[in-house]
Protein backbone atom coordinates (compact mmCIF):
# COMPACT_ATOMS: atom_id res chain seq x y z
CA UNK A 1 0.00 0.00 0.00
CA UNK A 2 1.47 3.39 -1.00
CA UNK A 3 2.31 5.62 1.94
CA UNK A 4 0.14 8.74 1.97
CA UNK A 5 2.09 11.88 2.85
CA UNK A 6 0.31 14.68 4.68
CA UNK A 7 1.08 17.69 6.86
CA UNK A 8 2.13 15.68 9.91
CA UNK A 9 4.36 13.19 8.06
CA UNK A 10 7.46 15.45 8.25
CA UNK A 11 7.01 15.60 12.03
CA UNK A 12 6.99 11.79 12.18
CA UNK A 13 10.18 11.66 10.13
CA UNK A 14 11.82 14.30 12.35
CA UNK A 15 10.96 12.29 15.48
CA UNK A 16 12.36 9.11 13.94
CA UNK A 17 15.57 10.97 13.10
CA UNK A 18 15.79 12.35 16.66
CA UNK A 19 15.19 9.05 18.45
CA UNK A 20 16.86 6.53 16.12
CA UNK A 21 20.12 6.40 14.21
CA UNK A 22 18.61 4.58 11.22
CA UNK A 23 17.22 6.34 8.16
CA UNK A 24 13.76 7.77 8.96
CA UNK A 25 12.38 7.24 5.46
CA UNK A 26 13.47 3.61 5.51
CA UNK A 27 11.79 3.08 8.91
CA UNK A 28 8.56 4.57 7.58
CA UNK A 29 8.72 2.23 4.59
CA UNK A 30 9.41 -0.86 6.72
CA UNK A 31 7.32 -0.40 9.89
CA UNK A 32 3.56 -1.08 9.64
CA UNK A 33 3.02 0.45 13.10
CA UNK A 34 4.71 3.72 12.08
CA UNK A 35 2.68 3.67 8.85
CA UNK A 36 -0.47 3.19 10.93
CA UNK A 37 0.43 6.19 13.08
CA UNK A 38 1.10 8.16 9.91
CA UNK A 39 -2.45 7.39 8.75
CA UNK A 40 -3.99 8.14 12.14
CA UNK A 41 -2.19 11.48 12.63
CA UNK A 42 -3.53 13.07 9.46
CA UNK A 43 -6.10 14.85 11.67
CA UNK A 44 -3.29 16.95 13.19
CA UNK A 45 -3.39 19.29 10.19
CA UNK A 46 -6.59 18.40 8.41
CA UNK A 47 -9.49 19.92 10.29
CA UNK A 48 -13.23 19.60 9.98
CA UNK A 49 -13.32 16.34 8.03
CA UNK A 50 -10.96 14.48 10.38
CA UNK A 51 -11.60 12.65 13.63
CA UNK A 52 -8.91 12.83 16.25
CA UNK A 53 -9.32 9.12 17.17
CA UNK A 54 -7.70 9.46 20.58
CA UNK A 55 -8.83 5.98 21.65
CA UNK A 56 -6.57 4.10 19.25
CA UNK A 57 -3.66 6.50 19.76
CA UNK A 58 -3.90 6.16 23.51
CA UNK A 59 -4.26 2.38 23.46
CA UNK A 60 -0.87 2.25 21.74
CA UNK A 61 0.52 4.97 24.00
CA UNK A 62 -0.32 3.36 27.35
CA UNK A 63 0.90 -0.08 26.30
CA UNK A 64 4.20 1.27 24.93
CA UNK A 65 4.57 3.52 27.96
CA UNK A 66 4.15 0.49 30.24
CA UNK A 67 6.73 -1.35 28.11
CA UNK A 68 9.26 1.49 28.52
CA UNK A 69 8.54 2.15 32.21
CA UNK A 70 9.49 -1.43 33.00
CA UNK A 71 12.68 -1.14 30.89
CA UNK A 72 11.72 -3.85 28.43
CA UNK A 73 13.08 -1.71 25.60
CA UNK A 74 16.50 -2.15 27.30
CA UNK A 75 16.31 -5.52 29.08
CA UNK A 76 14.66 -7.47 26.26
CA UNK A 77 12.70 -9.67 28.69
CA UNK A 78 9.19 -8.74 27.60
CA UNK A 79 8.28 -12.35 26.83
CA UNK A 80 8.53 -13.07 30.58
CA UNK A 81 6.20 -10.20 31.56
CA UNK A 82 2.84 -11.16 33.07
CA UNK A 83 1.16 -8.22 31.30
CA UNK A 84 -0.34 -4.87 32.21
CA UNK A 85 -3.66 -4.80 34.04
CA UNK A 86 -6.61 -3.51 32.03
CA UNK A 87 -7.80 -1.27 34.87
CA UNK A 88 -4.38 0.43 35.05
CA UNK A 89 -4.28 0.98 31.28
CA UNK A 90 -7.78 2.46 31.15
CA UNK A 91 -7.05 4.73 34.12
CA UNK A 92 -3.88 5.98 32.42
CA UNK A 93 -5.76 6.62 29.15
CA UNK A 94 -8.26 8.81 30.97
CA UNK A 95 -5.46 10.86 32.55
CA UNK A 96 -4.20 11.92 29.11
CA UNK A 97 -5.41 15.08 27.28
CA UNK A 98 -8.91 14.62 25.76
CA UNK A 99 -9.02 11.11 27.23
CA UNK A 100 -11.32 11.54 30.24
CA UNK A 101 -14.30 9.79 28.60
CA UNK A 102 -12.53 7.06 26.68
CA UNK A 103 -14.03 3.59 26.91
CA UNK A 104 -12.52 0.11 26.59
CA UNK A 105 -13.17 -0.37 22.86
CA UNK A 106 -9.72 0.50 21.50
CA UNK A 107 -7.85 -1.77 23.90
CA UNK A 108 -10.28 -4.65 23.50
CA UNK A 109 -10.89 -4.82 19.77
CA UNK A 110 -11.16 -1.55 17.80
CA UNK A 111 -7.43 -0.93 17.38
CA UNK A 112 -6.72 -4.49 16.25
CA UNK A 113 -9.69 -4.50 13.86
CA UNK A 114 -8.66 -1.24 12.20
CA UNK A 115 -5.00 -2.24 11.98
CA UNK A 116 -5.96 -5.53 10.29
CA UNK A 117 -8.26 -3.69 7.89
CA UNK A 118 -5.51 -1.26 6.89
CA UNK A 119 -2.76 -3.90 6.75
CA UNK A 120 -4.49 -7.14 5.66
CA UNK A 121 -1.19 -8.84 4.85
CA UNK A 122 0.21 -8.20 8.33
CA UNK A 123 -0.39 -11.21 10.59
CA UNK A 124 0.62 -9.48 13.84
CA UNK A 125 -1.98 -7.67 15.94
CA UNK A 126 -1.07 -4.53 17.85
CA UNK A 127 -2.68 -5.51 21.16
CA UNK A 128 -2.21 -8.94 22.70
CA UNK A 129 -4.54 -9.78 25.57
CA UNK A 130 -5.50 -12.62 27.90
CA UNK A 131 -9.26 -12.51 28.47
CA UNK A 132 -9.11 -14.68 31.57
CA UNK A 133 -6.49 -12.66 33.45
CA UNK A 134 -7.37 -9.28 31.86
CA UNK A 135 -3.68 -8.70 31.09
CA UNK A 136 -2.46 -6.80 28.04
CA UNK A 137 0.75 -6.48 26.01
CA UNK A 138 1.90 -4.44 23.02
CA UNK A 139 3.06 -6.70 20.22
CA UNK A 140 6.82 -6.33 20.56
CA UNK A 141 7.37 -7.60 17.02
CA UNK A 142 5.84 -4.35 15.76
CA UNK A 143 8.22 -2.28 17.90
CA UNK A 144 11.35 -3.88 16.50
CA UNK A 145 12.57 -3.63 12.92
CA UNK A 146 15.83 -3.91 11.04
CA UNK A 147 16.54 -0.77 9.03
CA UNK A 148 19.64 -0.09 6.92
CA UNK A 149 21.33 -3.06 8.57
CA UNK A 150 20.59 -1.83 12.11
CA UNK A 151 18.24 -3.32 14.74
CA UNK A 152 15.90 -0.56 15.91
CA UNK A 153 13.47 -0.46 18.84
CA UNK A 154 10.80 2.13 18.00
CA UNK A 155 9.11 2.34 21.42
CA UNK A 156 10.51 5.72 22.53
CA UNK A 157 9.96 7.24 19.07
CA UNK A 158 6.32 6.03 19.08
CA UNK A 159 5.68 7.75 22.41
CA UNK A 160 7.21 10.95 21.03
CA UNK A 161 5.14 10.80 17.81
CA UNK A 162 1.87 10.46 19.72
CA UNK A 163 2.86 13.25 22.10
CA UNK A 164 3.63 15.52 19.13
CA UNK A 165 0.24 14.68 17.64
CA UNK A 166 -1.60 15.47 20.88
CA UNK A 167 0.37 18.72 21.18
CA UNK A 168 -0.78 19.71 17.67
CA UNK A 169 -4.41 18.94 18.56
CA UNK A 170 -4.13 20.86 21.83
CA UNK A 171 -2.66 23.88 20.07
CA UNK A 172 -5.54 23.89 17.58
CA UNK A 173 -8.11 23.69 20.37
CA UNK A 174 -6.44 26.37 22.50
CA UNK A 175 -6.28 28.60 19.44
CA UNK A 176 -10.02 28.16 18.97
CA UNK A 177 -10.73 29.09 22.59
CA UNK A 178 -8.55 32.19 22.24
CA UNK A 179 -10.40 33.20 19.07
CA UNK A 180 -13.74 32.74 20.84
CA UNK A 181 -12.61 35.21 23.48
CA UNK A 182 -11.92 37.70 20.71
CA UNK A 183 -15.41 37.43 19.26
CA UNK A 184 -16.91 38.52 22.57
CA UNK A 185 -15.13 41.83 22.08
CA UNK A 186 -16.12 42.09 18.40
CA UNK A 187 -19.83 41.38 18.81
CA UNK A 188 -20.92 44.86 19.83
CA UNK A 189 -18.33 47.07 18.17
CA UNK A 190 -17.54 45.38 14.85
CA UNK A 191 -20.24 43.02 13.48
CA UNK A 192 -18.55 42.74 10.05
CA UNK A 193 -15.31 41.44 11.60
CA UNK A 194 -17.32 39.07 13.76
CA UNK A 195 -18.97 37.61 10.64
CA UNK A 196 -15.57 37.12 9.01
CA UNK A 197 -14.38 35.33 12.12
CA UNK A 198 -17.33 32.92 11.97
CA UNK A 199 -16.75 32.34 8.25
CA UNK A 200 -13.10 31.47 8.96
CA UNK A 201 -14.27 28.77 11.38
CA UNK A 202 -15.80 26.93 8.42
CA UNK A 203 -12.58 26.40 6.46
CA UNK A 204 -11.17 22.94 5.87
CA UNK A 205 -8.46 23.24 8.52
CA UNK A 206 -10.87 23.68 11.43
CA UNK A 207 -11.37 20.91 13.97
CA UNK A 208 -14.44 18.68 13.38
CA UNK A 209 -15.86 19.59 16.79
CA UNK A 210 -15.60 23.28 15.97
CA UNK A 211 -17.47 22.79 12.69
CA UNK A 212 -20.31 21.11 14.57
CA UNK A 213 -20.41 23.83 17.24
CA UNK A 214 -20.36 26.66 14.70
CA UNK A 215 -22.99 24.92 12.56
CA UNK A 216 -25.29 24.70 15.56
CA UNK A 217 -24.75 28.37 16.45
CA UNK A 218 -25.46 29.52 12.86
CA UNK A 219 -28.55 27.34 12.47
CA UNK A 220 -29.90 28.36 15.88
CA UNK A 221 -29.51 32.04 14.97
CA UNK A 222 -30.98 31.41 11.50
CA UNK A 223 -34.21 29.95 12.89
CA UNK A 224 -34.43 32.25 15.92
CA UNK A 225 -37.53 34.48 15.86
CA UNK A 226 -39.35 32.39 13.26
CA UNK A 227 -42.93 31.52 14.21
CA UNK A 228 -45.08 28.65 13.00
CA UNK A 229 -48.77 27.96 13.48
CA UNK A 230 -49.86 24.39 13.85
CA UNK A 231 -52.85 22.39 14.99
CA UNK A 232 -55.47 19.84 14.05
CA UNK A 233 -57.76 22.38 12.40
CA UNK A 234 -57.55 25.95 11.07
CA UNK A 235 -59.79 27.14 13.93
CA UNK A 236 -57.59 25.66 16.62
CA UNK A 237 -53.98 26.63 15.94
CA UNK A 238 -50.99 26.87 18.27
CA UNK A 239 -48.39 29.61 17.84
CA UNK A 240 -44.83 28.52 18.58
CA UNK A 241 -41.32 29.82 18.05
CA UNK A 242 -38.91 27.48 16.29
CA UNK A 243 -36.21 26.27 18.66
CA UNK A 244 -33.12 24.22 17.81
CA UNK A 245 -31.60 21.91 20.43
CA UNK A 246 -28.23 20.16 20.59
CA UNK A 247 -28.34 16.47 21.46
CA UNK A 248 -25.53 14.24 22.68
CA UNK A 249 -21.81 14.97 22.77
CA UNK A 250 -20.11 17.10 20.15
CA UNK A 251 -18.57 15.02 17.34
CA UNK A 252 -19.12 11.81 19.26
CA UNK A 253 -18.93 8.69 17.10
CA UNK A 254 -22.01 7.34 18.87
CA UNK A 255 -24.46 6.88 16.00
CA UNK A 256 -26.77 9.58 17.32
CA UNK A 257 -28.51 12.56 15.70
CA UNK A 258 -26.89 15.96 16.31
CA UNK A 259 -29.68 18.60 16.43
CA UNK A 260 -33.46 18.52 16.75
CA UNK A 261 -35.94 21.32 16.09
CA UNK A 262 -39.16 21.83 17.99
CA UNK A 263 -42.06 21.87 17.42
CA UNK A 264 -41.53 20.72 13.82
CA UNK A 265 -39.78 17.50 14.76
CA UNK A 266 -37.09 18.08 12.14
CA UNK A 267 -33.66 16.53 12.71
CA UNK A 268 -30.27 17.86 11.62
CA UNK A 269 -27.21 15.66 11.15
CA UNK A 270 -23.73 17.18 10.78
CA UNK A 271 -22.06 15.18 8.04
CA UNK A 272 -18.37 14.62 7.36
CA UNK A 273 -18.88 12.40 4.34
CA UNK A 274 -20.50 12.25 0.92
CA UNK A 275 -21.16 8.54 1.34
CA UNK A 276 -24.81 8.09 0.34
CA UNK A 277 -24.94 4.81 2.25
CA UNK A 278 -24.24 6.71 5.47
CA UNK A 279 -27.09 9.12 4.64
CA UNK A 280 -29.57 6.25 4.38
CA UNK A 281 -28.42 4.87 7.74
CA UNK A 282 -29.14 8.26 9.34
CA UNK A 283 -32.52 8.51 7.58
CA UNK A 284 -33.42 5.10 8.97
CA UNK A 285 -32.58 6.25 12.52
CA UNK A 286 -35.29 8.93 12.54
CA UNK A 287 -37.92 6.56 11.08
CA UNK A 288 -39.54 8.85 8.54
CA UNK A 289 -39.20 12.21 10.31
CA UNK A 290 -37.68 15.04 8.22
CA UNK A 291 -33.88 15.23 8.38
CA UNK A 292 -31.45 17.81 7.00
CA UNK A 293 -27.78 16.94 6.47
CA UNK A 294 -25.57 19.82 7.59
CA UNK A 295 -22.37 20.21 5.58
CA UNK A 296 -20.06 23.09 4.82
CA UNK A 297 -21.78 24.41 1.69
CA UNK A 298 -25.17 24.60 3.44
CA UNK A 299 -23.74 26.66 6.30
CA UNK A 300 -21.88 28.93 3.87
CA UNK A 301 -25.16 29.51 1.99
CA UNK A 302 -26.96 30.52 5.18
CA UNK A 303 -24.14 32.96 6.01
CA UNK A 304 -24.43 34.53 2.55
CA UNK A 305 -28.16 35.02 3.07
CA UNK A 306 -27.44 36.88 6.31
CA UNK A 307 -25.19 39.47 4.61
Amino acid sequence: MPIRRHGFTPTILDVLSDYTTADAEDILERSPLIQYLNIKTEAANRGSKARAAYGNHYAIYVLVEDYINKDFNVSGKYDRYDGARFSDLLKRQRELPFGSRLQNHALNHRLNEEFTKLFPNETAQVVIRNLETQRYWINENLLKITSTGEDVNLSVAIIAIIEKYIEARQNAFHSFIAECQKILELKGSDPATAKLFVADLLNQHVDARIFEIVSFAILKAHFAGKVIYWGWSKDDLNEDMLALYKTGRTNANDGGIDFVMRPLGRFFQVTETIDVGKYFLDIDKVQGYPITFVENQLIQLILLQKK
